[in-house]
């Protein structure tokens, strides 16, 4: 693996823990902590993305190699790599909770491949590190096989993401207690290989605001812009660059989330430490896929109760996040109303950006305001999908079937989990599919190009919770077959892939109240 060149700037240009133990402490006046990744029994690749491998300048003999397993299991390192865990804190819904940090997450180092990009190497399930809390710093085979899988799948469907390199076992169990009820039992481990340009989130600035260390605040957010938002450095004057900084964080943060209304993802939990910093979706935890449309659904066992971090409400949720950045950030900027513009600008470029989307999905040529508005009509749509528990991803697939002048029912008939719910909304959905009809042709957008145009919006293939758990009850089982097989379908998730229409299809009845399909909970 002579490809990977290391540059570790985080840590050559930024202030360290000087205690090197690695043990449970709070860190003050520091951005991290030196920590070594704790060996495994018997790191065993698993799985591996070709496209982040020929993004690294790794080839399949590199991987394949018994030194890839080693390295990226937790049982060596390269020259050059300098690990680390970094500290951060966040609000954890809605509530400050001081210290976090990287309890699990261990940074190798940043490679520079050939065409000079920069990629964070991190591994997840790598051991304890000093911000690990009460924790073992292990992940699961189930959790860590869902992050690889969906980083990956994420990105193939055109959404701002981390990446995963590799999935690895660990040859060792892991207990966990997965639905908190006093049941915990013992699980294959496994350390996904995460990268990214950066893994800096909201809580690295948070913390620091809390603790009123403003010196060194302000170091890190001029080495984020330096390093990460190159084309705002040549601003020369302090406060400007980093006002101009957090309007660019908020406008990559609604782009972000308008993609993920736009394919039905739900993260979770979104807590101001689980934000990424370059508009990354970052941390996948108890994420889900809507099934049946339902804007209240939140996959997470934890968010139940409040359901804060629900589907419809993620827009807010991350309006609410910047605002805790903007605060933190406030004390080093000294300006509030550029502060309050940047995040007012959030919401505009959120809806505009959501609006183009929908415009595409439903296949028009504009979006049209004023009476009887585009937005009313899709308000309108919602709540029959919602009534009638219609799929998400089959709907809007279908839709493009749908012939404007003649519409019909029928290319829904597999988009429907329940015959009275369906029943009960058929009369007004076809009044809606006809007035959709309507609209349609008054735009005078070409067929074929509609078409194109939608089904390039809508993906036909999704990593839906069921499909991630075969794959993970398979893999636990000692067979990575279903694994390849997902996440090679996953790779083109707009295109039809004969014999392949099971990944396709809506969720099973016994999927509907399983663990893994329909609710997870934190513990991984």
């Amino acid at each position: 693996m002579r490809a990977l060149r290391f540059d570790n700037r985080f840590v050559r240009e930024l202030p360290g823990d000087p205690e090197a133990e690695n043990h449970v402490r709070p860190v003050h006046g520091a951005c991290y902590s030196r920590v070594q990744p704790t060996p495994v029994r018997s790191p065993t690749l698993l799985a591996w993305s070709r496209e982040v491998a020929q993004i690294l300048g790794l080839d399949e003999a590199d991987v394949r190699s018994a030194e890839f397993a080693r390295v990226f299991g937790g049982n060596a390192l390269l020259p050059g790599m300098a690990p680390y865990a970094a500290c951060y804190g966040g609000h954890q819904f809605g509530n400050w909770a001081g210290q976090l940090g990287d309890g699990r997450a261990i940074t190798l180092g940043e490679s520079i491949n050939a065409r000079g990009e920069r990629w964070e190497l991190q591994l997840k399930g790598a051991g304890p590190t000093p911000y690990s809390r009460h924790a073992d710093g292990r992940a699961v085979l189930r959790s860590s096989l869902r992050e690889f899988l969906c980083s990956e799948a994420m990105h193939h469907l055109g959404v701002p993401t981390t990446r995963a390199l590799s999935l690895v076992a660990t040859g060792e169990q892991v207990v966990r207690d997965m639905l908190y009820d006093g049941n915990p039992r013992p699980e294959p481990g496994a350390v996904v290989c995460r990268v990214a340009p950066s893994f800096i989130r909201f809580g690295n600035f948070e913390i620091f605001a809390s603790r009123g260390e403003e010196a060194l605040l302000e170091r890190l957010i001029d080495f984020t812009i330096a390093r990460d938002f190159p084309a705002l450095a040549a601003e020369p004057a302090p406060a400007a660059r980093r006002i101009r900084w957090f309007e660019e964080v908020c406008r990559r943060t609604a782009v972000l989330v308008a993609h993920w209304m736009r394919v039905g993802f739900v993260h979770g939990v979104m807590n101001t430490d689980n934000m990424s910093i370059l508009g990354l979706t970052i941390d996948y935890g108890p994420y889900g896929w809507v099934d049946d449309f339902d804007p209240d659904w939140t996959p997470n066992t934890t968010d139940a109760g409040g359901r804060r971090y629900r589907f419809g409400n993620q827009p807010y949720i991350a309006h609410w996040n910047l605002w805790q950045l903007a605060n933190a950030i406030h004390p080093v900027v000294r300006e509030e109303a550029p502060l309050e513009r940047a995040l007012a600008a959030y919401a505009d470029i959120h809806d505009a950006e959501y609006r183009r989307m929908m415009q595409a999905k439903l296949g028009l040529a504009q979006w049209r305001t004023g009476e009887g508005d585009d937005d009313g009509a899709l308000a309108r749509l919602h709540k029959l999908l919602a009534a009638g528990e219609v799929d998400m991803t089959i709907f809007f697939r279908r839709l493009a079937d749908v012939d404007p002048a003649v519409p019909s029912l029928l290319p829904f008939d597999e988009a429907f989990y329940d015959p009275a719910r369906r029943a009960a909304v058929e009369t007004e959905l076809l009044g809606w599919l006809r007035d959709h009809g309507a609209r349609v042709l008054a735009d005078g957008l070409p067929a074929a190009e509609r078409r194109a145009v939608m089904l390039g919006a809508n993906p036909l293939y999704v990593p839906r919770n069921y499909l991630a758990q075969q794959a993970i009850d398979a893999a636990e089982n000692g067979d990575s077959s279903e694994l390849e097989t997902l996440l090679e379908v996953l790779r083109r998730p707009y295109d039809e892939q004969p014999g392949r229409e099971r990944f396709a299809a809506r969720r099973p009845d016994w999927a509907r109240n399983r663990p893994g399909c329909s609710m997870l909970s934190c513990s991984s």
